[in-house]
């Protein structure tokens, strides 16, 4: 998968998540949905090709997280509703449960590391957003918490 798929995928979303919250005093309620509905709509122009494995999850997150961080939302109030959202549009985007799992939260918290936020507590919200998100889309949320867990400590290790 070429990188200037992935820079799309990133850019889309940050662009799509950044105009969805300007403006919105409940950002956590708006979050989740918006990133779906973008990562869907952006994922649908990309072709076939881009929706095996943990990158385009990964991409969806960091998009969000760049989209949040322009409008000034923190990052530990924001991942929840983020990684729901990237698992349930990766997810209805042909995504498997398992790559989008462990690509959200990897991502997640491989952010919060470089951003310097508490990984901790990011890394709980991720996996609580996983789970969330798998369960919205009717997944196995046993293997979502499972997955969620593993890639979380994968991710706070590196």
């Amino acid at each position: 998968m070429g990188v200037p798929v992935i820079s799309n995928i990133v850019n889309g979303i940050k662009g799509g998540v950044n105009a969805a919250l300007k403006g919105t005093a409940d950002t956590g309620s708006v979050l989740a949905k918006s990133v779906k509905d973008v990562a869907v709509t952006t994922l649908k122009g990309t072709g076939e090709l881009v929706v095996k494995g943990l990158q385009v999850p990964a991409s969806i997150v960091s998009g969000a997280i760049s989209g949040v961080a322009d409008v000034g939302v923190s990052l530990v109030n924001s991942i929840k509703g983020i990684v729901n959202g990237t698992i349930q549009g990766a997810m209805d985007s042909g995504v498997s449960q398992k790559d989008a799992v462990q690509g959200s939260v990897k991502k997640a918290v491989e952010s919060a590391k470089d951003l310097g936020e508490d990984v901790a507590d990011v890394a709980v919200e991720a996996v609580k957003g996983a789970v969330n998100g798998v369960k919205q889309v009717g997944g196995d949320s046993v293997s979502a918490m499972k997955d969620a867990v593993g890639a979380a400590m994968d991710a706070a290790k590196d």
